[in-house]
């Protein structure tokens, strides 16, 4: 793994995800890219993570999808955040930055 690059924690993904969608609806290569460039690419999500993550947030209500064309004319299935979905992403973005400066006293101490 390159130096600049950094395993993503339990849980992280799906902050990471519902943030990547808070601003737009996005087809699952558009959710990595996203990210990476959110992250400044420090995380590089791939497939085989992601795909199952977007499916779970799915599952659990926080995304819809529709198959839509892509911006290279193929079929791509477009995942949009829900009200619940906005709503777990204020929740845990809140429970991250206490966990953040919870930590960040602990590496101080």
């Amino acid at each position: 793994m390159p130096p600049d690059r950094a395993t993503l924690l339990q849980g992280t993904l799906d902050l990471l995800i519902l943030k990547a969608l808070s601003s737009a609806e996005l087809h699952g290569l558009g959710v990595s890219r996203r990210i990476e460039q959110i992250t400044g690419g420090t995380f590089v999500v791939q497939p085989g993570s992601l795909f199952p993550a977007l499916h779970r947030l799915e599952e659990a209500g926080w995304l819809t999808s529709a198959w839509e064309a892509s911006e290279n004319n193929r079929r791509a299935k477009y995942y949009k955040l829900t009200r619940a979905g906005r709503k777990q992403l204020g929740e845990a973005t809140e429970q991250w930055n206490r966990v953040a400066v919870a930590m960040a006293r602990a590496l101080e101490a």
